[in-house]
């Protein structure tokens, strides 16, 4: 019997009888991470980090969740679990799964390149590795991160300096957090505001110990005339909206992996795409599997054909693994 299995639900593992990441309401869910295509409502148990857990309570309400320290060992009926960094946003883990000696790895989503705001990627040696490949093909390779955020500040101060704002669409978990931390503390030619959505999830950060610099919220009495040369993060969905028009004149730009295409930033209409993700490139997940040294790899949540066939080619006892965990899209918020 495999160690995981696919029902309805999701992921699940017989031998402790709980799913990981399901999309349909379970009895005990243990949850990767706090974005929503991975941690839903309704399931009637959740375990998750304890650094993952205020902003899944800010997101989904009263739920009867349970935490975990990173690499702390929990016996889950006959499977032993530990919960292991991924890197892709804070409190984000790997699922590790031991029965009778055979140990399986869920990656969730993750990223090898530390970011300054996440507990950096870990790998997890295990026999079979289940790896999301959102961005599973070789055009797909990231700058470090430093020059990325050059290349904001540059676009923000040209924007300051010819009397616009700038607005940047980001992800109100984990990407506008990042940028946080990579463009605050005063470095840029204004102010940071911020769309209610990103202030809130902030707010819970902050709550919990986690530095963040300071910004200015957005709210229906906000005169952008008194935040000359402000850079404002909103999601996505904001950018074009009314709420976005309230700023005047102004240029837009998107950070996401997916700007590394140009017909997803010609149809999102944003001035400027900045090629900053939350999930690991071509490089950084071949790196990342080889890290595990795992002889099974089973691909989910991305471009699972493809890399299952170069996985394959490498040796590989590579396969598919059809999931739910699909929110993250060239058209999304989430990445």
């Amino acid at each position: 019997m495999s160690v995981l299995t696919v029902t309805g639900q999701g992921l699940y593992c017989p031998a402790g009888d709980f799913h990981i990441d399901p999309w349909a309401p379970v009895d005990r869910a243990l949850i990767t991470h706090g974005h929503a295509d991975h941690a839903r409502p309704g399931h009637r148990r959740y375990l998750a980090t304890d650094t993952a857990a205020p902003v899944m309570r800010h997101r989904l309400g009263a739920i009867a969740l349970d935490t975990i320290r990173y690499a702390e060992t929990r016996r889950i009926g006959a499977a032993s679990v530990s919960f292991h960094p991924a890197g892709h946003v804070p409190g984000s883990a790997q699922i590790r799964v031991e029965h009778k000696g055979e140990v399986w790895v869920v990656s969730g989503d993750y990223k090898p390149e530390p970011d300054g705001l996440s507990d950096p990627f870990e790998p997890v040696p295990c026999h079979t590795f289940i790896s999301e490949c959102t961005f599973g093909l070789p055009v797909f390779r990231w700058r470090p991160q430093a020059q990325v955020m050059a290349e904001i500040r540059d676009w923000w101060a040209e924007n300051a300096a010819r009397g616009r704002a700038s607005l940047l669409g980001a992800y109100a978990l984990g990407k506008a957090q990042r940028l946080l931390v990579g463009l605050g503390d005063g470095a840029g030619p204004g102010p940071i505001l911020t769309h209610g959505a990103i202030e809130a999830t902030c707010r819970v950060m902050r709550a919990q110990g986690i530095a963040l610099p300071d910004t200015v919220p957005v709210t229906p009495e906000t005169d952008p005339r008194a935040h000359p040369g402000a850079l404002v993060l909103a999601p996505p969905s904001a950018l074009g909206s009314a709420w976005a028009r309230r700023f005047g004149q102004a240029s837009t730009g998107l950070a996401s992996g997916w700007m590394a295409l140009r017909g997803v930033r010609r149809r999102r209409a944003a001035d400027r795409g900045f090629v900053l993700s939350d999930h690991a490139d071509w490089d950084g997940l071949n790196a990342a599997i080889r890290a595990t040294g795992a002889e099974r790899v089973l691909v989910t949540h991305g471009y699972t054909g493809p890399f299952r066939r170069w996985l394959a080619e490498q040796g590989y006892d590579a396969g598919i693994v059809a999931t739910a965990w699909e929110g993250e899209t060239t058209e999304g918020d989430a990445e």
